[in-house]
């Protein structure tokens, strides 16, 4: 076998390097065309790292509640739905009504997912918190029937509401809803009083 002349090693060696990057780079493309897994997260509560495998942008911050093994603040990656927040939070427990929330709505930052708890009868109990029957309903997470206990609400605007949120991929604010159609200022603050992002 002939040498190679100095040159030509040097040419030879750019052609692997050039043939390696594209092969890193296509790897990493593939990648990123999969959903990131909810594992790779970190709880935001003392003592942890805070590391995040994410891609899709900045990642959220959210507060899982309710009918979960580990409820808190937990960090997740852009793009992050419902169900990957309560899986984080230990999945739900026995006596979750996971059937009550959009499992499968975008996450939005600064959310609080509330995942109800299943009375007698399968109904959903203890959905508002500790504040009791007029305490803040979760945004994120108002099933239609919450969301009709407000003022102004009927079932038809509450369902315009949930189609809304899911449709958004989630809220960050109340002030949101003004967008959608049936809602005024009156219900607005109707609203405001009675809900949280």
């Amino acid at each position: 076998m002939p040498e190679l002349s100095r040159s030509q090693t040097v040419v030879y060696g750019a052609v692997a390097i050039a043939l390696l990057l594209v092969g890193v780079r296509a790897v990493r493309a593939e990648g990123n065309t999969a959903a990131p897994p909810v594992a790779a997260a970190v709880s935001t509560s003392a003592g942890s790292e805070g590391f995040s495998f994410g891609s899709g942008g900045p990642d959220v911050v959210v507060d899982v509640t309710g009918a979960v093994r580990r409820p808190g603040v937990y960090r997740l990656p852009s793009g992050a739905r419902v169900i990957d927040a309560v899986e984080r939070a230990g999945g739900a427990s026995g006596k979750a009504l996971l059937g009550a929330i959009n499992r499968a709505a975008r996450l939005a930052d600064g959310q609080q997912v509330v995942v109800p708890e299943r009375g007698s009868g399968g109904t959903a109990v203890g959905v508002v918190g500790a504040a009791g029957e007029d305490g803040p309903i979760s945004l994120g997470s108002a099933t239609v029937e919450q969301l009709d206990t407000i003022d102004g609400i009927g079932p038809v605007t509450a369902e315009k509401i949930v189609e809304y949120r899911d449709r958004r991929g989630g809220l960050a604010s109340v002030d949101q809803l003004d967008e959608v159609s049936g809602i005024g200022p009156v219900t607005m603050e109707s609203l405001r009083s009675r809900l949280q992002p």
